[in-house]
């Protein structure tokens, strides 16, 4: 399973090196199991004698929060941070180490909750660092081809046409939407397996990642929410109906959501204007995903 995620190279890659050869900070972001402690680890990234330290080791956990300033203090540049949400209090020290020598690729970090959300966040190193999102295997690379579907459709050129025509069947089409593009469930059998592994991660998600971001008294009612989210994928996002349908106040409900959000869990796809300033409904935010 190992050999397989090594073997896919993700289209971030290249992104990734331009960050960080002219930018002293660069983050990757996204849902836990896309890839990114593999990616940070990959063989072209250790062959520039960058450090690697994960905040899921309790004791380089510990070491931070004790001392976020003397932990940076401490550390020799380029350094990989994995999992980074765990210590905000780490950013305003990253800060004063890079105004201090500013040089590119000084630090690379990575994050399972979208970490410029997180409440504790008191220094958002504007202008210092560049944000990736990694997200689940997209098709082509699967299939160890370049996505290129987007930028041709809003191409200049004349001419363009969607290519070849794909044959693949109906029911192939549903397995490959229902199997996603989590690195896990790609080495998985369809079906009850692959099943089991997304109720899983559901719920350890629910349970550790929001738990550890919010304080929050009725802990079952985030899963009540992403399943009606869930039941709506692709259609307007209106706060007073799903309110009313789950009895949570609006203020509430608004507070879960941005919890489904800072993990990934939930995607809003704003709404396109053509106006500058597009007007917002305050109850309709966009189309979820």
């Amino acid at each position: 399973m190992i050999d397989y995620f090594i073997m896919v190279r993700r289209h971030i890659t290249d992104h990734l090196f331009q960050a960080l050869a002219d930018t002293p900070v660069a983050l990757i972001n996204g849902a836990r199991q896309t890839g990114k402690s593999t990616l940070v680890q990959s063989a072209e990234l250790i062959e520039q004698g960058r450090q690697y330290l994960t905040f899921d080791d309790p004791g380089v956990l510990g070491a931070a929060k004790l001392d976020p300033k003397g932990f940076i203090a401490g550390l020799t540049t380029p350094i990989t941070l994995d999992e980074v949400q765990h210590v905000p209090e780490l950013f305003p020290a990253i800060k004063v180490a890079v105004d201090r020598r500013r040089e590119s690729g000084r630090f690379l970090l990575t994050g399972s909750a979208n970490i410029m959300l997180l409440p504790k966040l008191s220094e958002s190193l504007a202008g210092r660092i560049e944000v990736l999102t990694l997200w689940p295997f997209s098709q082509g690379e699967v299939k160890g081809v370049r996505d290129g579907f987007i930028d041709a459709l809003f191409s200049k050129q004349p001419g363009w046409s969607a290519g070849t025509r794909s044959e693949i069947g109906r029911d192939e089409l549903f397995e490959t939407i229902l199997a996603g593009g989590y690195p896990p469930v790609a080495t998985r059998q369809p079906g009850a397996r692959r099943k089991a592994w997304f109720q899983s991660y559901l719920m350890t998600i629910l349970q550790r990642d929001v738990r550890d971001l919010a304080n929050i008294a009725d802990l079952t009612a985030v899963p009540r929410l992403l399943a009606v989210v869930a039941s709506r994928t692709g259609s307007l996002l209106n706060f007073a109906d799903l309110s009313r349908n789950l009895g949570l106040p609006q203020t509430t409900l608004k507070r879960y959501f941005v919890l489904l959000e800072m993990t990934f869990l939930v995607q809003l796809l704003r709404p396109w204007s053509g106006n500058i300033w597009p007007a917002y409904d305050s109850d309709a935010e966009g189309v979820s995903e």
